[in-house]
């Protein structure tokens, strides 16, 4: 038996499986499997059939070389790699947030595990109407709020790297961003908030790049808003 037919029986197996995904996006209200979830039942299934596993990485990308240990035949599933530059982390920590995060993606993707589609979340459900909506009064001009009353316009008052647990972090920068964009009053503001916090936004996306996604997506849509309506 081929490599390929094995692992195409070791997918089937664990599609057949009742996993169940034990982590969760709040901001976008979704859950998604962890590498807990679904590894050890492969892994057991991969004993099973005879297949074994190998992850390394070097300065470009990260591999996972699955063979069949009958006759060393073999399949490379390659990601690049990306950077995290976590706020007053130390390089090794840095290094193991990238590893742990190209793992996960590596197996998602040689398993065939279906996630959360990103775009569906950012996205309305419902088609846009065809009329253009009114536009709405303009504002008298006005200096923008002054989010944390002391380091400056438009900067959160939010820590750099989660005190606790990650999604009570994420969430208070959700709220911290909504509070924000409901200041704002121009695009101009809108891009104001976003560079203002940037150390922000790239820790949030070293933590959780599918929360970031979700985040960026609600800026674009408040800069858009205000764009049509010019």
């Amino acid at each position: 038996m081929s490599v390929h037919k094995k692992l195409m029986q070791a997918r089937i197996k664990l599609i057949r499986m009742e996993l169940k995904k034990s982590g969760e996006n709040k901001f976008a209200g979704y859950k998604y499997f962890e590498l807990g979830d679904f590894l050890p039942q492969t892994m057991q299934i991969f004993h099973d059939l005879g297949l074994a596993s190998v992850v390394s990485f070097d300065n470009e990308y990260a591999r996972l070389c699955i063979t069949d240990t009958d006759d060393g035949q073999s399949i490379t599933i390659t990601s690049p790699l990306s950077e995290a530059n976590l706020k007053g982390a130390h390089p090794i920590q840095n290094l193991g947030a990238v590893e742990s995060y190209q793992r996960r993606y590596l197996w998602l993707a040689a398993m065939e595990i279906v996630e959360h589609d990103i775009i569906d979340a950012s996205e309305p459900s419902q088609p846009k109407p065809a009329a253009k909506p009114a536009a709405p009064a303009p504002k008298a001009p006005r200096p923008p709020t002054n989010i944390t009353g002391q380091e400056g316009a438009w900067q959160l008052s939010v820590s750099l790297e989660p005190k606790g647990d990650i999604h009570d972090w994420l969430n208070v920068i959700d709220e911290a961003c909504k509070l924000a964009l409901d200041n704002a009053h121009s695009a101009d503001d809108v891009m104001q908030i976003f560079k203002k916090n940037k150390q922000l936004f790239d820790a949030v996306k070293a933590q959780d790049t599918v929360f970031f996604k979700d985040l960026m997506s609600v800026f674009t849509q408040a800069k858009s808003r205000f764009q049509e309506a010019a």
